[in-house]
């Protein structure tokens, strides 16, 4: 198993270079009602495709009338960032639905393969136009300065701002 932490990384230091500069990102999952619910921080340099296994497996969802949470979903939707084959193999393993697009270079790597590279990932054109849901739930987080601005700079203080704003998105629906 690959690890997915650089190397010289403090697990309390939320900031990483990217092209921005120092940066940090919001990993996250959402629900069809642009409100968050699971997210991870992470240095601004660590890729995205990596932390979707790790941002799934926080999802909780309370049962009604009681009993285990849900962490399973119904479906997921990523952009192209997320085609990897450890995402496809996980969401296929827990048995959940995805919409995520296979980038040229993969599909290209696949065909050349023949027989051996497998059968096309499915892509569900209507399921996919809601990924944008996303990425409106992170402009609504936004919307607080705090998150906006990153003035903090330990992580577990900036994930403890998010939190608030997640909830404050809660609240108001």
């Amino acid at each position: 198993e690959k690890s997915t932490t650089p190397r010289h990384h403090r697990p309390d230091e939320g900031l990483g270079r990217s092209r921005g500069g120092l940066t940090c990102k919001i990993h996250l999952a959402g629900e069809g009602g642009c409100r968050p619910m699971a997210l991870v921080l992470t240095p601004g340099q660590w890729g995205d495709a990596p932390q979707m296994v790790e941002v799934l497996d926080r999802i909780r969802v309370p049962r009604p009338l009681g009993g285990r949470p849900r962490t399973r979903p119904d479906h997921v939707s990523g952009d192209k960032a997320y085609s990897s084959r450890r995402n496809r193999r996980y969401l296929r393993r827990r048995h959940i639905r995805h919409t995520i697009p296979e980038p040229r270079d993969q599909r290209a790597n696949r065909q050349r393969r023949g027989r051996q590279g497998g059968r096309p990932a499915g892509f569900d054109r209507d399921r996919y136009r809601r990924r944008n849901e996303v990425e409106r739930t992170i402009n609504r987080l936004k919307n607080s300065r705090a998150v906006a601005t990153r003035y903090d700079k330990r992580a577990y203080v900036f994930h403890g701002t998010v939190t608030t704003a997640a909830i404050r998105l809660w609240l108001r629906q």
